[in-house]
């Protein structure tokens, strides 16, 4: 899908990193031509007017279980990183280039090459050929390498290819089979819990193995006080560390699991309300890199179960915008910090040119109502599965379009 005619955006609230500036943006052939105050339309443009709403960024999705466009479109992504963890794994130069391509014309998919083969900690997955296939970074998937030496090596060869190495931080002996983190509610729901330290404990190891390797570490999801520290402490240090948060772990805290609602059973648990506040500290602080989604469409089959069986996941793409901007509204963060943390952050990650409002940059857009009210309703999802753990909650922000490469695709709104 190919950008025919250029396309001028204006009368909009331009989100760039310097601010929000009222101005416009023309693209053409696919890329960004020029973006500011004082851009006027070329004769044969598409003239858009935004009406002063914001214009920012496509949101880039960093470890997204599922490629779910409909869901995606709704929320305003238009590039998401792929984990590893499909049937079968990403494991493999041929597996990887398929999934590179499986999203055109309307969507970028960037498949992450799954670390291990079979994605079992054990051997190194062919790494260098999965990145000529179009593997954009390494990750551990759903699970945290036990193995430090595996680990080591695995740090030490993604350094080498110029990779940044995605990790699951849990340390796997001591979560097993838990449900929920271990303290009052785990403990009077009767679900089989695990220490936060569990977190701290695979951060910490994992950050002194990249200190070893000279490798990019990002933490895919930072949910624990002590997690926020290890990762501001090595940031302190000047490693390339980085780390990210998906929005129910610095919306809701365990007191959510407190009916056995299945919804809220995620990966990592939900944490205590401290660890929540923490959480919101180490954003506003700027501690955390990336917001992302970690959309895992569950069908009833796997929730529809006791607590502790059901699969961990949630749906998360269509409400990753609004509850950023809730951030926003509640004076956590600026606007161009969002769009930092859902775009150019986890843009600059994967090294694609997208992300920013930026000349030369891919014109990926988002044409967004941040004040637009509606009630997240599981049952008018347009993802694969509905299982929310927001539904019936009120939320604002809606995009009123969304363009790839310069072309307009079908949005929320």
């Amino acid at each position: 899908m190919r950008q025919v005619q250029p396309l001028t955006i204006t009368n909009a609230r331009l989100v760039t990193s310097a601010g929000v500036v009222v101005g416009a943006l023309r693209c053409n052939d696919g890329v960004i031509d020029a973006v500011g105050v004082d851009i006027a339309p070329h004769d044969g443009d598409v003239v858009v007017d935004a009406r002063g709403k914001l214009l920012a960024p496509g949101l880039v999705d960093l470890g997204v279980f599922a490629v779910d466009k409909p869901a995606f479109h709704f929320g305003g992504i238009t590039r998401a990183a792929l984990m590893p963890d499909q049937s079968p794994p990403l494991d493999l130069p041929s597996r990887v280039g398929f999934i590179a391509k499986s999203g055109k014309p309307d969507l970028w998919v960037h498949p992450l090459a799954a670390a291990t083969r079979g994605i079992e900690g054990r051997e190194l997955a062919e790494l260098a050929l999965m990145q000529d296939a179009g593997a954009k970074a390494v990750a551990t998937g759903r699970r945290w390498i036990a193995d430090s030496g595996v680990m080591l090596r695995l740090l030490q060869y993604a350094a080498m290819l110029g990779l940044v190495v995605v990790t699951h931080a849990e340390d796997g002996g001591l979560v097993g089979e838990a449900a929920a983190t271990a303290g009052e509610i785990a403990t009077r729901l009767g679900l089989p819990a695990a220490p936060a330290e569990a977190e701290a404990l695979a951060i910490a190891r994992d950050i002194a193995l990249a200190e070893l390797a000279g490798a990019r570490l990002h933490i895919r999801q930072v949910t624990t006080a002590r997690g926020f520290d290890l990762v501001r402490e090595a940031k302190a240090r000047g490693l390339p560390v980085t780390c990210g948060i998906t929005p129910a772990h610095f919306m809701l805290s365990d007191l959510a699991t407190a009916d056995f609602r299945t919804f809220t059973r995620l990966s990592p648990p939900l944490r205590a309300e401290a660890d929540r506040q923490a959480a919101l500290a180490a954003i506003a602080e700027g501690t955390v890199d990336v917001i992302a989604s970690g959309h895992d469409p569950r069908g009833p089959e796997d929730k529809r179960l006791p607590f502790a069986d059901a699969a961990p996941g949630m749906a998360g793409a269509e409400t990753l915008l609004a509850m950023v901007l809730g951030l926003v509204r509640d004076g956590v963060i600026d606007t161009p910090r969002a769009f930092a943390l859902l775009a150019t952050n986890p843009a600059q990650l994967l090294g694609v040119p997208a992300g920013a409002l930026a000349q030369g940059l891919e014109a990926d857009l988002a044409l967004i109502d941040p004040d637009a009210p509606w009630i997240i309703d599981r049952r008018k999802m347009e993802a694969t599965a509905d299982n929310t753990p927001f539904d019936r909650q009120g939320a604002q922000g809606r995009v009123l379009g969304l363009w790839k490469g310069g072309v307009r695709l079908g949005a929320g709104a």
